[in-house]
Formats: C-alpha cells, sequence, structure tokens
C-alpha cells in the first residue's frame, strides 16, 4: 500500500539512502523547467486548511439534513458504505468503522499547492489496513495557482494511484470558495478551463481520471453547467437528504453520494453506487 508514486505514467526515483543527493538534485531542478508551482503560487497559503474538508461548504451555501442524517431510499441493488475523513476527524478508529460496515473511504491528502493533511498517514493507511478500499481527495483553491500545478502536488502528497485492487482514482473536490468569492473570481469558462487542466494533469501524472465531488448547484452556478467532463470522470455528488436528486450536465449517473454529514463515529457517509464489485472495478482501472 505505497503512499507514493506508483502510476504507470510516473517517473520513479530511488529513494535508497545512497540516493538522496540525486533525490535533491532532482528535486532542485528549477520550477519553471518542471512546472510544478510558480513562486506566485507558493505564496499563497490557505488561511484554515483544517476546516475546509468535503462538503464542508456545501450546507453552509445549500442547508440540508446535518442534524437528521436521513436514510437514503433503498436502490435495486445494494449500495457499499463509505466515508471521507480529514484533519478534523484526528485519529479514526477504523477497526469500528470496518465492523460497522463501511467498506470504503477517502482521505484528504492536499489542498491548494501547500497544504497536506497531519494526519493523513494514519487515516490513509489505517483505511487500508483496517480491509477497505481506499482513496485520496484534493480540496481546490482555483483562485491560488493553475490547475496543472495543484493535480502534481495532490499526486505527489498522497494522492497516486497504486495498481493494488484498493486503491481508488483520486478525487478533486469542487465545492464553494470559503476563502471569498463563491467561484474564486472565474468565469464560467475560465472554471472549466482551469478543471480541464486538473484533471488532464493528473491523468497524465497517475493514468487514472480522475474523480469529480461538486454539487448540482455549485455547478451550474460557477461552470454554467458544463457537460464537458461526464464521459471521462465518475461523479461524487453531495446531498443530504433521501435522494441523490439532479446531476449536473454531462453526468447520466453518480459513482458516490455522499448523503449525510451526520453519520456516527465519522460524520460524513457516503454510497458507492453499485455493487462491491463494481467498486472493485473501479479500483483496478478497467
Amino acid at each position: 500500500m505505497p503512499l507514493r508514486r506508483s502510476g504507470p505514467a510516473r517517473r520513479t526515483v530511488p529513494l535508497a539512502a545512497g540516493t538522496l543527493v540525486s533525490l535533491f538534485s532532482v528535486l532542485a531542478l528549477p520550477l519553471a523547467l518542471t512546472g510544478s508551482a510558480t513562486a506566485s503560487d507558493a505564496e499563497k497559503r490557505p488561511a484554515h486548511p483544517e476546516q475546509d474538508w468535503m462538503g464542508s461548504t456545501i450546507i453552509a451555501h445549500e442547508g440540508g439534513d446535518r442534524a437528521g442524517g436521513a436514510e437514503p431510499r433503498a436502490s435495486g441493488h445494494r449500495a457499499v458504505a463509505g466515508v471521507d475523513v480529514s484533519s478534523h476527524n484526528g485519529k479514526v478508529g477504523w477497526s469500528s468503522l470496518r465492523k460497522s460496515g463501511v467498506r470504503f473511504a477517502y482521505v484528504k491528502a492536499s489542498e491548494g499547492t501547500s497544504y497536506t493533511n497531519p494526519y493523513f498517514a494514519q487515516q490513509y493507511r489505517g483505511s487500508y489496513e483496517s480491509g477497505m478500499i481506499h482513496g485520496a481527495y484534493h480540496f481546490a483553491l482555483p483562485d491560488h495557482s493553475s490547475g496543472g500545478s495543484q493535480a502534481r502536488y495532490f499526486a505527489d502528497h498522497g494522492g497516486d494511484w497504486s495498481r493494488d485492487g484498493r486503491t481508488l482514482p483520486g478525487a478533486l473536490d469542487m465545492e464553494y470558495n470559503p476563502y471569498g468569492a463563491t467561484c474564486y473570481g472565474k468565469s464560467h469558462k475560465a472554471m472549466v478551463r482551469w478543471i480541464q487542466d486538473f484533471v488532464r494533469t493528473y491523468r497524465e501524472e497517475t493514468g487514472r481520471h480522475a474523480v469529480i465531488y461538486t454539487s448540482t448547484n455549485w455547478w451550474k452556478r460557477c461552470t454554467g453547467n458544463s457537460g464537458k467532463f461526464g464521459r471521462t470522470n465518475p461523479l461524487w455528488i453531495p446531498r443530504y437528504g433521501s435522494s441523490v436528486g439532479s446531476l449536473p450536465a454531462g453526468w447520466q449517473y453518480h459513482s458516490i453520494w455522499q448523503h449525510t454529514s451526520s453519520g456516527h463515529r465519522v460524520g460524513d457517509r457516503n454510497r458507492f453506487n453499485g455493487s462491491y464489485t463494481r467498486l472493485k472495478v473501479l479500483a483496478n482501472g478497467h
């Protein structure tokens, strides 16, 4: 269950003790050549990244069932239970969650191009070691740096994909700006270009299409309800109630539904839209 790069399109850098000098030499290459970040990117740091987790701005803007945690309506197949966590959850009791029926987990890895979750190792490794299928997600800040820069930062700080049958593709968390203008000061076209830059770069870095987490309302407001991503990027949609509701343009179905933020033990609860076998297919990349 590696935490570093291992996807088919990745560049491999040996990490043995005798190669540290070479490693630092690689990392010291001019940023302009590697394209991993720019000086202006590094200067912008989120003020409270520990408060920015998947869905943290959804209830504030859209409302929902924070206290009730309504049980989703039954579907034609048995959905798979999951959770998503970040630093605000601290050390997570994975064995208890596994015993309660949780079978997959997403863990916040990064935000912008400067923040990494200090609990990431415990949360990411812990979910895997408990027997869950796991993945990582990135909280997007489109006004801080380019989509490509954030995709590379994410892939380098826990968001990579491993062909081990237990690792889900990384997820891009697109939601309301916790620091200012709802759409990060971008027009519909500019926002779509930013997302395209992120998912294209993530694909180049890992060999997988990123999952996109977003609400229908935010997507309509900030991308003009773009239909450009439905054929390639699985949809993860938050809606706190008894049904998933309408979907953004381009998607015929959702892959994951965040149906409550007030579940037992860990608040954010999700359901994969399919059987456990199909969840494993998403992990395997077939």
